[in-house]
């Protein structure tokens, strides 16, 4: 049977992949702006990203994925994310939530297969659900207050999430739970988005990526089959993070903000070649204070390309070691910081005009802004290198 263009098209070794994600980042970008003002989900986005076969570029290629290396898949998010932030947000969750599945393979195998082959065929998204009101983030330690208790006909999940990224969209929820035995067990629990209890709350009403839908999760007396419990094991028995999948989270996540800071550079470009002041009767491009501040934001945006993807091709070479979790998060706080200050600098140059609304660069540092947000946090990841440089 011959492949469909759409699928030579997308096929992650194919040099038309590129080609085929800059035209939906363009088009997402035309409507970014108001999907941001209305704090509205982008759907019609993800319509497009399955009809192109990129809802499938890390699931394994033996059910239907694309299996894609790292390179690639940070090529792809940081230029959805030159078109819209919170589209590529919720892409690189779904993404992950595939690529750790895959690299584990934990699952139930039978769950996992089917998982995998909808999000082929279909719109199925995925996304953890860790965060919740009490605890906070889980990444400084404690247990859930969300509980599975098992029963004859399977688990019964009840608990409050919040931040849960791509909630409107999301087939499944990748739950982290303890069991309500009397020496409790911590894991995740495969929560599909249409059974009897789940329930979203739209509480999500942020200063940047407004469009991610990062609703709260309400779960109560939720029942799922016993073989959706993933990988449940007593406290003191939880695995080390696999260093691989930990280089996943902070690598993608720093092409994210790449591209928005990249998108908020070729606006600022565009606007200093065109915005010629009557007392100046040449355009602001042609003055050298501009010219030094967008010298600096290549510069930043250079090295940020640089530690990204010298990184990305390291791994796809298999030339990384067990520090390679640690390495991939230090690119995360430098790039991520980099790409902040590059934004500020455009801000800097041209006042109010980069505040106004009805031009993208305050959208883009509001969104790049959340950038600090994402776990790992600078102060941890400076923490962690201080010991590991400490021998500590």
């Amino acid at each position: 049977m011959s492949k469909s263009p759409v699928l030579e098209a997308t096929t992650a070794s194919s040099p038309n992949l590129l080609e085929l994600v800059e035209s939906l980042a363009a088009d997402f970008a035309s409507r970014a702006a108001l999907h941001d003002r209305e704090g509205s989900f982008p759907f019609e986005n993800f319509a497009a990203l399955h009809q192109a076969q990129l809802l499938s570029l890390t699931i394994p290629k033996e059910f239907g994925g694309q299996d894609a290396d790292y390179t690639t898949v940070c090529q792809v998010i940081e230029k959805i994310a030159s078109g819209d932030a919170s589209t590529a947000l919720v892409l690189t969750m779904h993404y992950l939530q595939h690529a750790g599945a895959a690299r584990t393979r934990s699952w139930h195998p039978a769950v996992y297969e089917r998982l995998c082959r909808e999000s082929v065929v279909g719109i199925a998204l995925l996304n953890a659900a860790r965060v919740e009101p009490e605890l906070g983030t889980p990444a400084r330690g404690g247990l859930p207050t969300t509980i599975a208790k098992q029963t004859d006909d399977g688990w019964l999940v009840t608990g409050h999430k919040q931040y849960t990224t791509g909630s409107p969209i999301l087939s499944y929820f990748v739950v982290w739970a303890r069991t309500n035995e009397q020496e409790p067990q911590v894991g995740s629990f495969l929560v599909p988005r249409d059974l009897p209890g789940v329930k979203i709350d739209e509480t999500w009403d942020h200063l940047g990526m407004r469009a991610t839908g990062s609703h709260d999760l309400i779960l109560e007396d939720v029942l799922i089959p016993r073989e959706y419990a993933l990988d449940i094991r007593p406290v003191q028995a939880i695995a080390a993070a696999d260093p691989l999948k930990l280089a996943s989270v902070s690598l993608w996540l720093s092409a994210l903000y790449q591209g928005v800071a990249t998108a908020a550079r070729d606006w600022l470009v565009e606007y200093l070649n065109e915005r010629s002041p009557t007392n100046l009767g040449a355009s602001l491009a042609t003055l050298p204070r501009f010219q030094t501040a967008v010298g600096e934001i290549e510069a930043l945006l250079y090295a940020n390309h640089r530690l990204i993807y010298s990184l990305a091709t390291d791994i796809d070479g298999g030339k990384y070691d067990n520090k390679v979790g640690l390495q991939a998060q230090t690119v995360k706080y430098l790039t991520t910081s980099n790409a902040i200050r590059a934004i500020e600098i455009g801000l800097e140059l041209i006042g109010n005009p980069g505040l106004s609304k009805k031009n993208p660069l305050e959208r883009h540092y509001r969104d790049v802004l959340c950038s600090r947000i994402h776990t790992p946090q600078n102060d941890a990841i400076c923490l962690f290198l201080g010991k590991s440089a400490l021998k500590i």
